[in-house]
This record gives C-alpha cells, sequence and structure tokens, in this order.
C-alpha cells in the first residue's frame, strides 16, 4: 500500500465516518423508534463500508466478502425483529415515543 492509494481513500474514510456520525446521533437524539432504527441501519452500513474498504485495502477480498455477506444476514434479521417489536409496541401504546415503555407494568 503506497501513498496515492492512500490519498485516494480518504473521501470514501470520511464519507463512512460522517454515516457512523450521523447514525450514532440518530440513536441517541431522538425518542422515536422508528428513527432509531434508523440510526442503527446507518451504523451498520457504515461498518459494511468500513469492511469492504478495508478488504479492499488489505487485498483480502474474499475474506471481507464472507464477513460483509454474514453481516447483512445478521443485520436483516436484528431489523426484522426490531421492526415486529416496535410493531408490538406501537399497537400496544399508540405510540412510538420510546419514553413510553418505561410506563409499561409486566
Amino acid at each position: 500500500m503506497n501513498a496515492d492509494t492512500l490519498v485516494l481513500f480518504w473521501p470514501a474514510s470520511i464519507f463512512i465516518i460522517a454515516l457512523f456520525i450521523i447514525g450514532i446521533y440518530c440513536i441517541l437524539a431522538t425518542y422515536n423508534l422508528i428513527r432509531t432504527l434508523i440510526g442503527l441501519e446507518l451504523v451498520i452500513k457504515a461498518v459494511t463500508l468500513l469492511l469492504v474498504l478495508a478488504g479492499y485495502l488489505t487485498n483480502r477480498l474474499a475474506l471481507t466478502q464472507a464477513l460483509v455477506i454474514t453481516l447483512i444476514v445478521i443485520e436483516v434479521v436484528l431489523i426484522a425483529v426490531a421492526v415486529g417489536v416496535v410493531l408490538g409496541i406501537y399497537m400496544h401504546n399508540n405510540s412510538l415515543d420510546a419514553r413510553e415503555i418505561r410506563k409499561l407494568r409486566g
């Protein structure tokens, strides 16, 4: 890896970092459960892009592909279960506010 390669991938690195920060902000700054799921999705996409970039820079594309496919499968299952939980909370409370969850009693 030479200096020209690193200079070429600085914009991609900055985009990945910005995407990660925006995702974390979405998770922490809102009480809406849908926005929280969108923020989680942005964080996972940033990690996926970082894995692809790291695999390309280290010339380990086969390992990177395996990791990314595994991450995508885990992400789909996680988001599907989370959306189901959010829909259940909405059906019970008629609200997507995370503060309403604290009022639930078992």
